[in-house]
């Protein structure tokens, strides 16, 4: 059986949202002066390297769950991971807890909840 452009389309966005979360999870392992510049300075390192371990392995979960023939679980890491991020980021730059430009990160995590309420 063939498989359909629409039977792809949750294979091909949960391997491009798990690429991100890999990217954006690696960032500041490898480069935190960089990602510090953008985001701005952290008092608990342990906190950032934390969530970055866990970006990168819901990411590799997603395109694990792709590839396995699993979309609902792809999809359901990738919203729970884009839920959770845009709500963090909604909630702490107004209270000035972190830096306006998460709110960069909220955009994008509002387009992959979109993506995903689109792909079936």
């Amino acid at each position: 059986m063939q498989p359909t452009a629409t039977s792809d389309a949750p294979t091909g966005l949960a391997t491009a949202h798990g690429a991100f979360n890999i990217v954006a999870g690696l960032w500041p392992l490898v480069s935190l002066r960089s990602f510090e510049w953008v985001f701005g300075p952290k008092q608990d390192r342990w906190l950032e390297y934390t969530v970055a371990g866990l970006l990168c392995v819901n990411g590799a979960a997603q395109i694990a769950a792709a590839r396995a023939g699993e979309p609902v679980a792809a999809r359901r890491i990738g919203q729970g991971t884009a839920l959770t991020l845009l709500a963090i980021d909604l909630v702490y730059v107004p209270r000035g807890r972190i830096r306006w430009t998460y709110l960069i990160d909220a955009a994008m995590e509002a387009g992959w909840l979109l993506a995903w309420r689109r792909t079936r």
